[in-house]
């Protein structure tokens, strides 16, 4: 996982609740009542007081410009909804996927170091390890065989 960027003294983080809702339509450039719309329609999930006001995050502001944005363009708000939705799925597959080459390398690493312990010590290892794929040349075919690692 990345280091977190350090935030400025007083500057929230982008995903705390703590603009009223005046403040979250003038800076997103958007009525107070289409804000409690795309609310009510769950376009943004504002966080909420104990008296249940709304408090908007940097991050829901970003959001409502997206969506001024798209409306803009002339997509409706259930495209607009199901856009949201699959920029949603993206960021998790893209994480999910960083967080699987990562163990991809740390396991590549591991075998390597394997490999080369059992050459300096003459250990014999496991007959069916995965091989290690070195590095080819974009569009190559790496061709692999059955029969003993070398």
């Amino acid at each position: 996982m990345a280091p977190r960027a350090r935030q400025s003294p007083g500057v929230p983080e982008p995903h705390v609740p703590v603009y009223v809702i005046s403040v979250a339509a003038e800076l997103s450039g958007l009525h107070p009542q289409t804000l409690r719309q795309y609310d009510r329609m769950g376009l943004v999930s504002p966080g909420r007081t104990g008296g249940g006001g709304r408090r908007y995050s940097w991050h829901d502001i970003e959001q409502l410009r997206q969506i001024a944005e798209l409306t803009g363009s002339g997509i409706g708000l259930e495209g607009v909804r199901r856009i949201l939705q699959l920029e949603r799925e993206i960021a998790a597959l893209r994480e999910h996927a960083a967080a699987l080459g990562e163990e991809l390398e740390r396991t590549r690493t591991a075998l390597s170091q394997a490999l080369s312990a059992s050459e300096r010590t003459a250990v014999r290892l496991p007959e069916r390890l995965p091989a290690i794929r070195t590095a080819a040349a974009p569009g190559a075919v790496v061709v692999w065989r059955r029969g003993q690692l070398r």
